[in-house]
């Protein structure tokens, strides 16, 4: 489902990709939101549809939520990960728009254009009262060195203007490794003629320019906010006009969106307002729509995760890598979980050549396999969040010997004192080789028994004539002992077991114990 306008190229690739599309104004009410989202796989948004956690409680088909865009403050991306729901936006599609957007906004605010026009429009000649300032050599504090904010930096150092930047994810070691130097916050706002936003909105960067900090300004600076509503504390920004202590400032977005009519924002002679206009320009929404398209629909086909702000990045390159690996992994955990049922911890090594091996989705695929009959729903997005609530602690190792194998993955389950091992590779395509030390060799996507019975003869034809009985056949039949008087075995047959069946086998002499995988 999309909402929100989203753009008809981006729609387009789903629809050739074997989508059903469905297209929805913006739905404001998360209940109705609710309702809607039951029975969809993907929902696309832009800012005007939030996503709020209530918004998913029906939501049990949903696997993606795609923002036409950068921010994602709109949605509840903890929620999300809680029921398995990926997050994704498209960052990079309008970079250029919202850094241009700021640009005019800056301009705007140095030649008085707002103002002017509507005095223009009005009838009037407005020049007194309207003299500007030339941007060239004057100071412009950067908050956020990323995409957007990077952009701007090099556009006003293309005007003239002497640039720095603070930013909270960059290492203090990078300072002065760029062509903008780093500063701390107050330094920033103290040395700025024109101070300018470009970080997301977050529980640490909400209010970041509040009362305090907008006093630390420079007497006489500009402010502009064309990146996230919030950042900035309105009523201090108002009350910090009115004093004169800041000049002026353009605002592209606000705390509350669409800003009420009552706003005192509004009428504020030295603000320049725009209704949240720093994406809207259509190679921006053309760009963020096809990029968020090809970023779900690639997630979905094959595992690439790109995008994703709640999975670590996969791209479609090394989906290709590891993608043969998927299927084994779910399997795996499908197997891992039948023979050690409530696991507390879980011991991966991935052993062999594993260079440029990403085991970050396969660990989680497995996690997820593992939990996922237990309770709920599990998948990649919050397998490992699911497996610290239920407390199972999972621990990876990578290299080490591969016994003669290309790639070799040992898998060790424990609980209550009970240690469980599966070795297993893609030798020969997806293959246990060993299982609790026992040599084996079935393929665990098959429909597989898996026997322990006494070590004596008679045992193995007993359950073949029982199985030709029931018209089941027997695909592979691999036995290895154990050492210790018993045998254990992986019959794979060509089809599903009924559960009458199984118990007729259980009943056979010297038979310890008989499941279906």
């Amino acid at each position: 489902m999309a909402c929100d306008g989203i753009h008809e190229d981006g729609l387009d690739l789903f629809r050739k990709a074997g989508w059903t599309v469905e297209t929805s104004d913006p739905i404001k009410d998360p209940k109705a939101l609710a309702e809607k989202l039951a029975g969809f796989d993907a929902v696309l948004v832009r800012s005007a549809t939030p996503v709020p956690g209530e918004a998913l409680a029906k939501a049990g088909q949903l696997k993606v939520i795609g923002r036409a865009g950068a921010g994602v403050d709109t949605i509840d991306v903890e929620a999300a990960t809680a029921r398995g729901v990926a997050v994704m936006n498209a960052p990079d599609g309008n970079t250029l728009a919202a850094a241009e957007h700021a640009i005019s906004l800056l301009f705007a605010l140095a030649r008085h254009v707002p103002r002017a026009d509507a005095g223009m429009k009005a009838g009037d000649w407005p020049k007194a009262g309207l003299t500007g300032f030339e941007l060239e050599g004057k100071k412009l504090g950067v908050i956020g060195l990323g995409r957007i904010g990077a952009t701007v930096a090099r556009k006003a150092q293309g005007i003239g203007m002497e640039v720095a930047a603070f930013d909270p994810f960059l290492p203090a070691a990078a300072a002065g490794k760029g062509s903008v130097p780093l500063m701390t916050l107050d330094e920033l706002l103290a040395w700025a003629d024109v101070v300018t936003l470009h970080i997301p909105r977050t529980k640490d960067t909400t209010n970041l320019l509040d009362e305090k900090r907008l006093r630390g300004m420079k007497k006489g600076a500009f402010l502009i906010n064309a990146a996230r509503g919030g950042l900035v504390d309105e009523q201090a920004l108002l009350a910090l006009l009115e004093e004169g202590h800041i000049a002026g400032a353009g605002l592209d977005t606000f705390a509350t969106e669409p800003l009420p009519k009552d706003s005192p924002l509004r009428g504020h002679p030295r603000l320049v307002l725009t209704p949240h206009l720093g994406a809207s320009t259509g190679e921006a929404q053309q760009a963020v729509s096809t990029i968020l398209a090809r970023q779900i629909i690639d997630f979905v086909a094959t595992g690439a995760v790109a995008g994703c702000v709640n999975l670590p990045p996969l791209t479609p390159e090394t989906a290709r890598e590891v993608g043969p690996w998927m299927p084994l992994m779910t399997a795996l955990g499908k197997l891992a979980g039948r023979l050690v049922p409530a696991p507390v911890k879980l011991h991966v090594t991935y052993a062999g050549r594993t260079q440029g091996l990403d085991t970050r989705p396969l660990t989680r695929l497995l996690v997820a396999a593992l939990l996922g009959p237990a309770s709920g729903r599990v998948t990649p997005v919050n397998a490992l969040h699911e497996a610290a609530t239920r407390g199972l602690e999972v621990a990876e190792t990578l290299g080490g010997d591969g016994d003669g194998f290309d790639r070799l993955l040992r898998i060790r389950v424990e609980a209550g004192g009970q240690s469980r091992e599966i070795e297993a590779t893609l030798h020969r395509g997806p293959r246990v080789v060993r299982l609790d030390g026992v040599e084996l060799d079935f393929d665990p996507l098959a429909h597989v028994l898996l026997m322990r019975n006494e070590d004596k003869p008679g045992v193995i034809g007993l359950v073949g004539s029982h199985l030709g009985a029931a018209g089941v056949n027997i695909v592979n039949f691999s036995l290895g002992a154990t050492g210790d008087g018993g045998a254990v075995a992986a019959i794979t047959v060509d089809r599903e077991v009924a559960e009458a069946q199984l118990q007729s086998l259980r009943g056979i002499p010297g038979i310890v114990s008989m499941e279906q995988l």
